[in-house]
This record gives structure tokens, sequence and C-alpha cells, in this order.
């Protein structure tokens, strides 16, 4: 088995224990009526993206995310919260070193002992959700996780649906498509980027992400037989049926859209199977980009 394998088999607990532990660090997140900004790079930023969207839908205050290295310097808000497996992000380490003094700001990170840990005013460690796979899925699932409890957007039935989405097989002739297209909505956009990241990193795919009502303004026009369009969260009227229409597999999401995502992170590892590739040593990636100064 490989580490990303060992790893992605090990989110529901890591998400039970977020959940558990997201009252102790109230302290340390936005609290409510916080003008806040979510940073990541990579799957830390669709992670972001998600969080950012749920904290805003639960009625707790304006929320944004950004790409690190994209951050708007000229805007103000009340926190900035981080989001960053390694601690070392370049990216990520320039801006709380640019904000410090004049913004709060909060680290969620899986290794105690990073820079990270010494840039923010607050640091909330994840150090249980750690990964050796330069491919990330539990440490990324676990801080949407911490993010969602706290919003009150959490429920044991998110566990409960991971582990179905583990134990459960894919659906046929998933992974001998050709192309990959992943669909949100709201928050669920965020994790439709990270599926098609994920296809891409582990397993070379063409895999393409969407919000929803966009599909169809273009991207539409790749789907056909041997293709594949997955929703993560509840589809538009009537998208499945023309997606039917085209020959492509259309995958609905019957769980809840975090526990979709591990069964997209499966499929990831599956096809990188098939197709003789090692997920836990993508082409061209490292752990943590740490640029030269």
């Amino acid at each position: 088995m490989t580490h990303v394998e060992d790893e992605l088999r090990s989110q529901p607990e890591c998400w039970a224990r977020a959940a558990a532990e997201a009252g102790r660090h109230g302290g340390a997140l936005p609290a409510p009526g916080e003008r806040v900004a979510i940073v990541g790079c990579g799957t830390s930023y669709f992670m972001a993206r998600s969080a950012a969207a749920l904290r805003e839908e639960a009625g707790h205050g304006e929320t944004d995310a950004f790409a690190a290295s994209e951050f708007p310097h000229r805007r103000r808000y009340d926190r900035v919260v981080a989001l960053t497996r390694s601690g070392t992000t370049t990216e990520v380490l320039d801006l709380l070193g640019r904000v410090r003094g004049r913004t709060r700001t909060t680290a969620v990170t899986a290794d105690p002992d990073s820079p990270v840990t010494g840039a923010a005013d607050e640091v909330v460690v994840l150090d249980f959700a750690d990964e050796r796979s330069v491919v990330q899925t539990r440490f990324a699932t676990t801080a949407l996780t911490l993010l969602r409890a706290h919003t009150g957007r959490h429920s044991d039935a998110a566990v409960a649906d991971a582990r179905t989405a583990l134990a459960d097989d894919l659906p046929e002739h998933l992974v001998t498509s050709t192309q990959f297209t992943f669909l949100g909505r709201g928050w669920t956009v965020g994790l439709a980027h990270e599926a098609a990241l994920k296809m891409r990193e582990a397993s070379l795919s063409w895999a393409e992400s969407y919000p929803a009502m966009e599909y169809r303004h273009g991207p539409v026009s790749v789907t056909t037989h041997g293709t594949a369009t997955w929703m993560l969260g509840e589809p538009p009227a009537g998208l499945a049926e023309q997606v039917a229409e085209t020959g492509a597999l259309w995958i609905a999401g019957r769980l809840d859209p975090l526990a979709e995502l591990v069964r997209a992170q499966r499929l990831a590892v599956a096809v990188a199977a098939a197709r003789g590739l090692d997920p836990d040593r993508p082409r061209h990636l490292t752990r943590s980009v740490i640029l030269a100064p």
C-alpha cells in the first residue's frame, strides 16, 4: 500500500478527532463577526475556498479566500488564517510576515516545529493528520473539518459517509475514463477543484473542475463517450440528463460532499495504479514549495 492510500484511509478518524477538538482551538480561530481571509497554496488554497464559503453560509461574517501569492494587501481584514501542511511554504511565510503587526494571524499546520509557528500570532497544530506523501489528502480534509466544525457545519454523518466512501466500490468503468470533470456548488466548488487536482497530481489525468452552473458555458463541449462528469453535492436541475445525452458517465454525489472527495482521492490512486504510476512520487512535485530568496 502506498503512503497516500494509507493516509486517505485514515480520514474518518482524523475528522472525528478534529471535530472533537475544535472547541479548544476556539480562541485561535475566527470569531463570529470578524472579517476574515483564508489563504493557502495548491490543495490548501482549495480548502480555503471551501472553508470561506462555509463560514459565510453559516452567517459568521464576510470571508474571502486567496492563493497566498495573490493576497490583496490593500484590503483590511480582522484575521488572516493560513492553511499550510508543512509550515514551510514560501508564499505563506512571506504573506504572514507582511501583515504581521496590523492583522491578527492564525496558522493551521501539521508540523509544530516548522517556521510558520513563529510567523503567526496563533497556531493550530494537526500533527495527527500529517502525511508522508507529497500528495495531500488527510491533512487538507482534516483542516477543513476543523473549520467546518468551528462554524457548526460538521456532523457525524460526514464521518460515517467517509467510511462508506472507503468501503464501497468505485463506479464501473470509471477508472478507464479518458477525461474527468468535477463540479460543485457553493462551498463544494473548492472540493471540485481539489478533486481535479488530485487526478492531475497522482495519475497525470486530464481533469477539469467548474462551478456546476458554469459547466454549460463551454466546458460541456469536451464531454463525450469515455469521459466522466462527477458532481460533488446537489446538481442543478437537468444537468445529469444533459450529460447523459452526451454519452459520458455521470457520477452523482450521493454522500456528504467531503466524503465524495474521498471517493475522488481513491479514484486518483486507482487510475495511477492502472497506468503503472506511483502516486507517492508525482512528477515534478515536492512536499513543500520553498523558493530561493
